[in-house]
This record gives C-alpha cells, structure tokens and sequence, in this order.
C-alpha cells in the first residue's frame, strides 16, 4: 500500500463519486477505479459498495477513512516541514546558556526578538560551555552563549562559527580573610605565590589555556592547585583558602559568602563569545545573531 492509494480512497470516500473524484485527482477514472479496487485486494475488505447510481461506504470504509485522512495530512505536513527547513525557516529557535551567569544581554536580545519574531518559541537550556558546544555539533541548539572562545584545532569546534560579543572586566577573586582582600587593586605579581583553583576543561573547554594566559602576561605561570566542574564549587575552594583565581566580573551574580572580588590593578578583560553550527540555515537563528550584534554594539 502506498500514500497514493490513501489519497485516492480519501477523495472517493469524502465525494463518493467517483467521476468526481477523478477530476479531483486529475485522474482518468478507469485508472482511479482500478487503484481502489487494489486497495481493497491488498487490505482484504470492502472499503466501498458500489452500484449503477451510488457509492457508499462500508463500515470497514469510514473506519479506515479516519486513519487515511490522518495519515494523508501528516504526510503533508512533512512535506510542509522539509520545505521550510530548505528555505531556512522555524517556528522555534533554542538557545544554551549558564544560569545565574549570564549577563544582560541575553534579556534584552530576547525581548527584542520577540517584538521583531512573536511567532517564533524560545526555548532556553541552562548548558555548561562543553554542553553547549556539543548540542551546537549535533545540531539540538542552534545558539549558544558559550563564554571563552578555545583554542586548538577540535572537530567540534570547526563546524562552528563565532562571534565576540563583549568584553568583561577580570577580577581576583579570593578567600574574604586573605592579607590581599585589604587591598583596593590588586597586582599581577602580587599572586605569583599563591594557588590556583581553576575551572575544569571537562565543563568550560578553554578555561584553563585563558587563566594560564593572564597569569604569564603578569610574569608567571599559576600554580593550579584544583579543577573545578561548577562554577558555585570556585567559590566553595577559595572561601576556604585552597587557592585564589581569575574570573570574570559576572561571577559576583553567584552566591560567594566568604570570597572578596577585587580589580586588577592593570586591567585586563576577557572576551564572550557566542557560537553556532556554520550549516544551521535557520533564518530565525539569522535574526537573533542581528539582534545580539546590534545589542551587543549598542552596549560598547
């Protein structure tokens, strides 16, 4: 049985003529009368009764017109479906990101896509970066707001494209009773002896590389003394003097009894990033990048 054979039952079922339904169908009717006929052969019931002047359905027949007539539409949303995805177009767009971490921007971007797109459903899944990057690769988000761009060469970050969308202040954050928590500003080198906690590469891919890199530009290298998967557990090890750390200013939006944040007293900042798969044709994806460039040059 093929969907063709349901189409051509549906159109005789719901004319019950089959003259009708042939022209209908663009259909000679002889060849129309020879497909129901097969139909029938093939599912072993009378579907129609059929005389000189009527037809009319058997009970077998409206039966099977209530799945025909489901089967026929849901082939024809597919259809509709796969041909929107062709032209790029959505009626949802899923975005990753960290909870309790992520600043402004993403707000204001939402209600401004929604003004721009009402008919389109956001849907928002709290991601560590690692997450995101893979459903970025399998294509289950189509955005992401990742953070820290990593470097290297990975398979599923060649599939991805990018774009910086702010820079944040770097603070030190260390143990509130610490000699340094003292000081208004605090000096690169003032940290050359100290441990590090830092956040592990098995959930924020790049953190490492990014920690070690602002710690050679004051003279040293870190002494990284834990990993950490979550952000809240950085916290948890510097307030209990196991190590300082560098982070961006966003980090004072966590829970941090115990811990102090001070500014770097040569500044340093540290890019966000964004990112999506470069093959996500998604024309509700297009906008919400317009949006989020031009909100994010509107804060600058």
């Amino acid at each position: 049985m093929e969907l063709r054979h349901l189409r051509y039952f549906v159109a005789v079922a719901e004319e019950l003529n089959f003259t009708r339904a042939a022209e209908k169908l663009r259909l000679a009717q002889p060849s129309l009368t020879r497909q129901i006929h097969n139909l029938e052969e093939e599912l072993g019931v009378r579907l129609l009764d059929r005389t000189r002047n009527q037809v009319s359905l058997t009970e077998e027949g409206k039966s099977f017109l209530l799945d025909a007539r489901r089967l026929v539409a849901l082939s024809l949303e597919s259809v509709k479906a796969v041909q929107r995805f062709s032209r790029g177009e959505s009626s949802q767009l899923n975005l990753g990101y960290l909870f309790k971490f992520n600043f402004d921007l993403l707000p204001a971007t939402l209600a401004a896509f929604y003004q721009t797109c009402p008919e389109i459903a956001v849907n928002l899944f709290d991601m560590s970066p690692a997450e995101q990057l893979r459903a970025l690769e399998a294509r289950k988000i189509d955005l992401g707001f990742v953070g820290l761009r990593p470097s290297g060469a990975k398979k599923n970050l060649a599939a991805l494209s990018w774009e910086c969308v702010a820079r944040h202040n770097v603070v030190v954050v260390l143990p509130a009773r610490h000699p340094l928590a003292k000081k208004s500003k605090i000096l690169g080198r003032d940290l050359k002896s100290l441990f590090f906690v830092a956040m592990s590469e098995q959930t924020h891919p790049g953190s490492r590389d990014w920690l070690t890199g602002l710690c050679q530009q004051a003279g040293f290298t870190p002494r990284i003394l834990q990993d950490v998967e979550l952000e809240s557990g950085i916290m948890t090890f510097v307030a209990e003097g196991l190590g300082v750390t560098l982070a961006r200013e966003q980090f004072k939006n966590l829970p941090h009894p115990g811990v102090v944040f001070r500014p770097l007293a040569l500044a340093a900042k540290a890019d966000y990033w964004i990112a999506w798969h470069r093959e996500n044709r998604s024309k509700a994806l297009g906008r919400y990048i317009e949006i989020v460039k031009r909100q994010a040059a509107f804060s600058h």
